[in-house]
C-alpha cells in the first residue's frame, strides 16, 4: 500500500531523507523501514538500531505507539517494548533502543547498524546530538540513517541536504488525502495554502527566511552561549492569547541581564493550547525556576484579569502591566536593534521562538498568527534593556 516516495531509494545512500507536510506519511515510512529491517534476518539477528526523537515521549508516542508507529504497524513478528530500558527487542532478537535529542551524551559508546531518526529539525541540541550518532552508526556492512522531519531551515538540516550521500525525498501532505479525514486538506488549503507556513507545514518545502524580517537565522544560531550566565534582574514576560482554546498560545519568554550590559534569553517557556489557569501555572513555575525578579505581563487583551489569573496562583507574585501603544512591528524594532549591536544572546536553540523572529515583517507573521512568543521576547528585553537598569547583582554563593 506504500506510495513510491515512502520506500527507500534504490541507490547506495548513507543518509535517506524524508521531508514532507504533517500527516503526509512519514512516520509510516520510517515505521516499516525499521521494521522491515529488524525481521529480514529471519529466526535470529543480531541487528541494533537507533531510534532518536526531539524527547523520549515523543519517540514513544510516536515512533512506537503512535497511530503509525512500530507497534501499530507490525503484522508480524511484533516486537515487546520494554519501558524500562528504552529499548524494542523483536522475536528474532534484534533490538531498538530509544534516544532523545536533549540527551546526545546517552549516544556516546552504543554503537549500531541502522538509525531513524524523526522530527531532526526540531532537535534541541541537533548537531551535538547528530553528531555522537554518527560515530555510533558503525556496525554491519552498509551503515544507514533515515531521517524523516518536516522542514525547518535550521543549520543542520540544510548541511544535511547539501552531502553526496544523502537522498532527498519530498512529500505533501496533499498526497496522502486517502489517509485524512474528508476536509481535512480542503480546509487548511483555504487557510494556508500560498503562505509561508503552508509551503512548509503542508508542502514539505524548505523555506528560508524572509527578505524583509527583522532576523536572520544565521544571525540568531551564532549568539547562543550556553555557557552564559544572567548576573542581574531576571523576568518573566507574558503574552496572554486572546482567547483559549487548542490553536491559543500564551507567549512566556525569561530573560536576565548580563555583567556586559547586555541580555540573555533564558527559556521559551511559551504554552499552547492552555486555559488561563494552565499558563498562569507556567508562569509561576518560571518565576520560580529561574529565581526571578518580576513578570511583566501585557494586558491589552485581558486587561485586570491577566493580573488577577496570575496571583490567583501566588498572591505575593510582583506583576508590572505593561499596554501595547505602538504595532508589534514598531515595538519589535529596537529589540531588533539590540540583536544588531551584540547585546542579547541565548542561553539555547529556542526552535518555536526562532522561526516566529525569523518570519516576523512589516505584515507580521506571513501565516498571519499572532506573533506570541516573540511579543512576549520583546517585553522581556524592553524591561530590561530599554527601561530598566540592567545593573548585575550577586544571585546567591
Amino acid at each position: 500500500m506504500a506510495r513510491p516516495e515512502q520506500l527507500p531509494p534504490a541507490r547506495d545512500w548513507r543518509t535517506w531523507l524524508l521531508m514532507g507536510g504533517r500527516g503526509s506519511g512519514k512516520t509510516r515510512a520510517g515505521a516499516e523501514w525499521v521494521h522491515d529491517l529488524a525481521i529480514a534476518d529471519g529466526e535470529k539477528s543480531e541487528l541494533r538500531i537507533a531510534l532518536v526523537a526531539e524527547t523520549l515521549g515523543d519517540a514513544r508516542e510516536v515512533m512506537i505507539d503512535g497511530v503509525s508507529g512500530i507497534c501499530r504497524i507490525a503484522r508480524r513478528m511484533k516486537p515487546d517494548f520494554e519501558i524500562s530500558r528504552r529499548r524494542l527487542v523483536w522475536p528474532n532478537g534484534a533490538v531498538a533502543y530509544l534516544f532523545s535529542s536533549e540527551d546526545p551524551e546517552a549516544l556516546r559508546g552504543p554503537q549500531f547498524h541502522f538509525a531513524w531518526c524523526d522530527e531532526l529539525a526540531k532537535w534541541r541540541y541537533g548537531q551535538e546530538c547528530w553528531d555522537m550518532l554518527q560515530f555510533g552508526l558503525r556496525l554491519g556492512r552498509l551503515p544507514r540513517q533515515m531521517v524523516t522531519t518536516t522542514p525547518r531551515a535550521v543549520p543542520l538540516l540544510k548541511r544535511l541536504m547539501a552531502e553526496d550521500d544523502t537522498v532527498l525525498t519530498r512529500i505533501s501532505t496533499a498526497d496522502n488525502r486517502a489517509n485524512l479525514a474528508p476536509g481535512f486538506i480542503k480546509a487548511l488549503s483555504s487557510r494556508y495554502g500560498g503562505t509561508r507556513l503552508g509551503r512548509q507545514e503542508l508542502d514539505g518545502e524548505l523555506i528560508e527566511d524572509r527578505e524583509d524580517a527583522l532576523w536572520r537565522r544565521s544571525d540568531l544560531d551564532a549568539i547562543v552561549a550556553r555557557r552564559a550566565m544572567a548576573t542581574g534582574r531576571i523576568v518573566v514576560a507574558v503574552d496572554p492569547p486572546v482567547g483559549s482554546g487548542r490553536n491559543s498560545v500564551c507567549g512566556i519568554v525569561v530573560a536576565g541581564g548580563m555583567e556586559n550590559g547586555g541580555a540573555l534569553v533564558l527559556a521559551d517557556c511559551s504554552v499552547e493550547g492552555g486555559s488561563p489557569a494552565q499558563w498562569a501555572r507556567a508562569v509561576v513555575e518560571a518565576y520560580r525556576r529561574f529565581d526571578a525578579d518580576r513578570v511583566v505581563a501585557e494586558i491589552n487583551q485581558g486587561g485586570d484579569m491577566v493580573t488577577a489569573m496570575l496571583r490567583s496562583v501566588d498572591e505575593r507574585l510582583p506583576v508590572s502591566t505593561v499596554r501595547a501603544k505602538r504595532g508589534k512591528f514598531l515595538r519589535a524594532e529596537p529589540v531588533a536593534a539590540l540583536y544588531e549591536q551584540g547585546r542579547v544572546r541565548h542561553a539555547g536553540h529556542f526552535a518555536r521562538l526562532v522561526d516566529q523572529m525569523c518570519d516576523f515583517g512589516p505584515d507580521g507573521l506571513s501565516a498571519g498568527r499572532s506573533p506570541d512568543r516573540l511579543d512576549a521576547l520583546v517585553w522581556a528585553l524592553t524591561a530590561l534593556l530599554l527601561e530598566g537598569d540592567g545593573m548585575p547583582r550577586v544571585r546567591g554563593v
